[in-house]
């Protein structure tokens, strides 16, 4: 695309410029309004600049992508509510030998799970629950929200579902799922071994804590997810009412997590007025996991990934049968909006002609069919992945990668999709500031009612710089092998 004219490249220019601040330090002092608000105020200036028309900000939106993430929230919702996050919290903690073995736990089930769950949504639920274990045997906080954050990334490149710039790239390169998995996987498995393997050398020693003789890890889980922490729920007062209301569908909740489904009954399908409450918990639990797999199995086949999402979210909200609003509230519709306005600013950026140019003049230096090449190109991600965040520079870059390699073959085209989901989704390790996983993990840590720890932009950075450029070279001669 040629360049427009200076007026539009610098009114787009600089409308990105301020979706980037926004994005990148979202509580600047004369601009305190968010991402979200920031991601909408520059797509509001592309229309204002002229930049881009209103017709086609509109169009720019990409509805399948926007459907895929509304769907996969309500899904987790309902998963949480049947307590998987709990039984990944057991996982951990099941007879854990030590500081070490904790660590390597947390990096591996972190890592598999969100490939399926998304890595945001795995440190949201986890990052409380690791601060209690550590804290349970007397370690150190910092390495394993270290691991857990690092892990997150590295396991979510795995899958199109494991983050959003994945659910960009399999929705604009058309591979499927499984072709997706299959050319990743290996490279996911080798980052996450080389990932724990640097955290263990680097915090060896300080991983030498001595484990309680009894953990109730479930207990711990639940008490994590509810908000409070193990030792205040173990204080609570016999006279108050054993029960809590799941903030996901407004539902009891008893000590051991399980949603006592006791409201509302004469609202319920006769079926479900005849079956005893442990049946109605059961099939509900059951069907939500049944369901969930169906929707993993329809992605290996090849079904629509965003239908297929919306079909699984709708059953569920169906056979719950009742009132859907307080599961569809906890949906995050910030981050929707703000997907739709990096939607509208990117494309008003692409019009600018400015990204065609910038990449006419790397493009001879990043071809993926040399090994210089693909090492320009991954430093060229590494950065703009920093710089920009990796969604904008996915939405920049993946045409323009897969348009240069369809110049020397349609396998190159393939592989370089699945080389920038990789780059880009390991990039988020370098710092803080790199990935949503990683503020999320900060943050919740920085709040958590007990246990609290503050981690740093240069303590992250510290590992995070040394991680990312090795975990990304080991990586990339594994792309697309399988």
């Amino acid at each position: 695309m040629a360049l427009a004219s200076l007026p539009k490249v610098i009114l787009g220019s600089l409308a990105f410029a301020v979706f980037w601040m926004m994005a990148v330090f979202p509580s600047v002092p004369f601009l305190p309004i968010g991402r979200t608000a920031g991601s909408l105020l520059s797509a509001v200036l592309m229309i204002v600049f002229h930049v881009i028309s209103p017709d086609d900000a509109y169009a720019s939106i990409d509805l399948p992508i926007l459907g895929l993430l509304f769907s996969t929230m309500v899904v987790g919702g309902y998963l949480k509510n049947a307590g998987m996050f709990k039984h990944l919290g057991t996982l951990l903690a099941w007879k854990s030998q030590g500081g070490r073995d904790l660590l390597s736990r947390v990096c591996v089930v972190t890592a598999l799970a969100s490939a399926l769950f998304t890595n945001d949504t795995c440190c949201v639920v986890l990052t409380e629950f690791v601060l209690e274990l550590a804290a349970e045997r007397n370690l150190p906080a910092k390495p394993f929200l270290l691991a857990l954050a690092s892990s997150a990334n590295i396991g979510s490149s795995a899958t199109p579902i494991g983050n959003p710039q994945n659910l960009v790239i399999a929705f604009n390169s058309k591979i499927s799922f499984p072709r997706f998995l299959l050319g990743i996987l290996p490279a996911m498995l080798a980052g996450m071994a080389v990932n724990m393997v640097m955290l263990l050398c680097m915090y060896w020693k300080d991983l030498e804590g001595v484990s309680p003789d009894a953990v109730d890890a479930g207990k711990q889980m639940h008490a994590v997810e509810e908000g409070r922490s193990p030792s205040i729920a173990s204080l609570k007062s016999p006279l108050k009412s054993p029960h809590t209301l799941n903030p996901l569908n407004g539902s009891a909740i008893n000590d051991d997590g399980e949603s006592m489904m006791e409201e509302n009954l004469s609202t319920k399908h006769p079926w479900f007025m005849q079956c005893t409450e442990h049946h109605r918990k059961l099939f509900l639990k059951s069907f939500a996991y049944i369901v969930t797999v169906g929707m993993v199995v329809a992605y290996m086949v090849g079904l629509n990934m965003s239908w297929t999402a919306i079909t699984t979210a709708i059953a569920l909200v169906v056979v719950d049968f009742r009132d859907a609003e307080p599961c569809l509230v906890k949906v995050s519709y910030s981050l929707l909006v703000f997907f739709s306005g990096m939607f509208i600013t990117v494309s008003g950026f692409n019009k600018t002609g400015l990204p065609s140019a910038i990449w006419n003049f790397m493009a001879p230096y990043s071809k993926v069919n040399s090994a210089g090449g693909i090492s320009v190109l991954s430093i060229i991600i590494l950065l703009l992945s920093n710089l920009a965040s990796n969604v904008p520079t996915v939405l920049l870059m993946g045409n323009e990668v897969a348009t240069a390699a369809a110049l020397i073959s349609p396998a190159a085209v393939t592989r370089s999709w699945l080389l920038l989901a990789w780059v880009s989704t390991v990039a988020g390790n370098l710092s803080l500031l790199g990935s949503a996983a990683n503020l999320i993990v900060c943050e919740q840590a920085r709040r958590a009612p007990r246990n609290a720890y503050e981690l740093t932009f240069w303590n992250h950075l510290i590992f995070g710089v040394p991680s990312t450029l090795i975990v990304t070279a080991v990586g990339i001669p594994l792309i697309g092998k399988m």
